[in-house]
């Protein structure tokens, strides 16, 4: 009985054919890594945290690139703060400053913010994103969006960020990072998987792993902040989730191995057309084996998202010559 050809043959079955029908059979496979890459949650897992933070930013980079911006047609971006991030947007700023990455047609969302921390505070997002971010890119003030917590009505800041959102199109791409205990944004455990951009309460395990950021003073910390929803989140059109550090290993289970659950928020990304997780090898270290191999082995292509690596520097004609990672 003749056993059926496989993908898994594809490479052998290219070695057995000659000139165009050799090169059509690889087309053919390559273009089966792309749509599959494109279709399925994957699990990117890089040494340390310095690789991470790169291969992430070089898929932002690309995607911006390829989605090939303009006057009339912005990338938006759905940006996250904290720590977790930092090493990404160093290698943005970089980019941008080689010349390689342009922000001038890019509009971003930030997730969250604090209520009632002045605006100008060291600690409030407002000024992380400016001093982290923002003011080393040629991006325009009118175009990055931060939630406002010391708006006089909360809630209607909130539903005016939600207008924001939708008149600009979507969020092409939406970047997060989480928390030791799976809250994406200031989705706190209990969260709807559903919720929108709201008031939120902080549970005490944020409060305490805020409070390095506030001299240690467990008063400073505000007990509040405007969030975006697990399904504003949800509705982009890509999501990418950085996780890295061993603290953060357990959450990192949670999200890949068992069930979506309310009380892990970050898990419902596991029924998002198109997530990308991106974690450094502590972060994998309560996941099976197996389940570490498996990814491991579609790095090769995976890395087709971040290779070849676009610039601004080419022209429309020279990136059309490379094959897309992805499509538009």
């Amino acid at each position: 009985m003749t056993r059926p050809q496989s993908y898994d043959e594809g490479p052998r079955l290219g070695a057995k054919l000659s000139g165009g029908r050799a090169q059509q059979g690889a087309a053919r496979l390559d273009s089966f890594f792309i749509l599959d890459v494109q279709e399925t949650m994957k699990l990117i897992i890089l040494e340390n945290y310095v690789q991470a933070s790169e291969w992430a930013a070089k898929y932002i980079r690309n995607r911006i690139i390829q989605f090939n911006p303009g006057p009339n047609k912005y990338f938006t971006l759905g940006l996250p703060t904290g720590s977790t991030p930092l090493g990404c947007y160093k290698k943005l700023i970089e980019y941008y400053k080689n010349g390689d990455l342009s922000f001038k047609y890019v509009k971003t969302f930030n997730m969250d913010e604090y209520v009632g921390l002045p605006r100008d505070h060291l600690e409030s997002y407002h000024s992380f994103m400016w001093n982290n971010f923002f003011k080393h890119i040629d991006i325009s003030p009118e175009n990055t969006h931060i939630l406002d917590g010391n708006a006089a009505d909360l809630q209607a800041e909130c539903d005016a960020f939600e207008g924001k959102i939708k008149a600009a199109g979507g969020i092409e791409l939406f970047v997060g990072g989480i928390g030791p205990d799976g809250h994406i944004a200031f989705n706190e455990p209990g969260s709807s998987l559903v919720s929108r951009t709201r008031v939120k309460t902080l549970a005490m395990d944020t409060i305490l792993a805020n409070a390095r950021f506030f001299d240690g003073d467990l008063s400073k910390v505000p007990t509040m902040a405007l969030t975006v929803g697990v399904g504003t989140v949800m509705d982009a059109r890509e999501v990418m989730i950085l996780i890295t550090g061993a603290h953060k290993a357990f959450a990192l289970y949670k999200a890949i191995e068992e069930g979506v659950n309310h009380m892990w928020t970050v898990s419902a990304f596991q029924q998002h057309p198109s997530t990308v997780f991106v974690c450094d090898e502590d972060a994998t270290l309560e996941l099976k084996v197996k389940t570490v191999k498996y990814f491991k082995g579609l790095m090769l292509v995976h890395n087709k998202l971040v290779e070849p690596l676009y610039s601004m520097k080419e022209t429309g004609a020279e990136r059309r010559q490379s094959k897309k990672p992805y499509s538009d």
